[in-house]
């Protein structure tokens, strides 16, 4: 017997002829809705266990930026860059007529949230930016560079965990067994030929490839327009990507703004340590209707 799914698969269509997929868990029509976008190599798997603590209370969308998961590869592997992915998350929100939500941003998906507060603020009803800031740390870059678009393979899920924790285990030192198998299926899907593969275009690692092209201009005024928002940055105490004096730079910035940082944790947080998910809870407890 499958799995009962508390979600139904939605799609959109970009501006350039991609069909967009997002999973949409239903809630409350009171409140503004939980639009939540992953990070660079990552899909909406990422987020099940926020969205399942949310939905009822909220409607919870997880998006999947163009290249990952169940939405259509692009052609053009030069439109992997966060103004595009910008400008098909104003494709959906425009499609399902949202007009004031709060972005949940990993990483990549931080950016993306940014880049949405400075051009559409007004929709903006709050944030959380999880291990993400306007100025990334080298050092993390690097080592990003060093393994997106690689593509591996995995003839057992065991393979496949075992490789995420050989890879992780900085980032996680806590997790198990069990642990790196969740994140492993998060990360991998089933091919045709049985292969268990990463689930993305190998093709986004070209543009980022460039340096400047995984953020874009100086991106320090996308976080004053969020003075007015409130606003979560979480942070893990072990990242190499959000250093801890850039996180409290942009709280600084920030008036309606929090910091946690989840120790013993690297980039990124899950948001499913207990610390993250009281955050999220006193952020969404701050918005109103």
């Amino acid at each position: 017997m499958g799995e009962r799914r508390n979600y139904v698969d939605g799609y959109w269509w970009s501006k350039d002829g991609l069909r967009l997929h997002y999973r949409d868990y239903a809630g409350a029509d009171d409140q503004p809705p939980v639009l939540c976008f992953p990070g660079l190599t990552r899909n909406a798997r990422d987020y099940e266990g926020l969205a399942i603590r949310l939905a009822g209370a909220r409607r919870v969308l997880l998006v999947e930026f163009r290249g990952r998961g169940d939405s259509a590869y692009a052609k053009d592997p030069m439109s992997y860059v966060p103004l595009t992915y910008l400008q098909d998350v104003e494709a959906l929100l425009a499609e399902l007529a949202i007009d004031r939500f709060v972005a949940v941003g990993t990483s990549l998906g931080g950016l993306v949230t940014m880049l949405l507060a400075a051009t559409d603020g007004a929709k903006l009803a709050g944030a959380v930016l999880n291990d993400v800031g306007p100025e990334l740390d080298p050092g993390g870059l690097a080592r990003i560079r060093s393994y997106v678009g690689k593509a591996i393979w995995h003839p057992t899920w065991m393979h496949a965990a075992r490789a995420v924790a050989e890879s992780n285990a900085d980032v996680y030192p806590g997790f198990g067994t069990e642990d790196w198998l969740r994140m492993a299926k998060r990360l991998y899907r089933v091919n045709s030929s049985g292969r268990i593969v990463l689930d993305y275009d190998m093709k986004i690692a070209e543009p980022f490839r460039v340096p400047g092209n995984e953020t874009g201009p100086d991106m320090w005024p996308t976080i004053d327009a969020m003075k007015a928002k409130p606003v979560l940055i979480v942070r893990g105490e072990r990242s190499d990507i959000l250093s801890a004096a850039t996180a409290e730079k942009m709280l600084a910035r920030l008036p309606e703004g929090e910091l946690v940082t989840v120790a013993g944790v690297g980039h990124a947080p899950t948001l499913d340590e207990p610390e993250a998910v009281a955050g999220i809870e006193r952020l969404l407890a701050k918005i109103a209707v």
